[in-house]
């Protein structure tokens, strides 16, 4: 292999742990929070939210070291919760920032 083959895959590592650690990060702080915060927030409920984010650590692990679709899948389910779904619980648990900004609300 050349040095340039080891390179990239020294990235693809890199980038697939990287993955690794968002999806568990989401399924951490998914576990964490009370279910009654995800219906209050209007979201699905949290065993559905634990299974997807379960699932998207489970593809992650399956994933390492190649990032082929199924890399591409978890953290795209990882990163729906997090942008997503983590906002509107941060919000009705009274921990996420007011949504203003120097010149009122954005």
């Amino acid at each position: 292999m050349s040095f340039l083959g080891t390179v990239q895959g020294y990235i693809v590592l890199a980038l697939s742990i990287a993955a690794l650690g968002v999806e568990v990060y989401a399924l951490v702080d998914c576990l964490r929070r009370r279910p009654d915060a995800f219906t209050a927030a209007g979201k699905r409920s949290k065993g559905f939210w634990s299974a997807v984010t379960g699932v998207a650590v489970l593809l992650g692990v399956v994933a390492l070291g190649g990032l082929g679709l199924l890399a591409i899948v978890g953290i795209v389910a990882a990163g729906v919760y997090l942008a997503d779904v983590k906002p509107a619980l941060d919000q009705v648990m009274g921990r996420g920032g007011s949504n203003q900004g120097p010149y009122g609300p954005w």
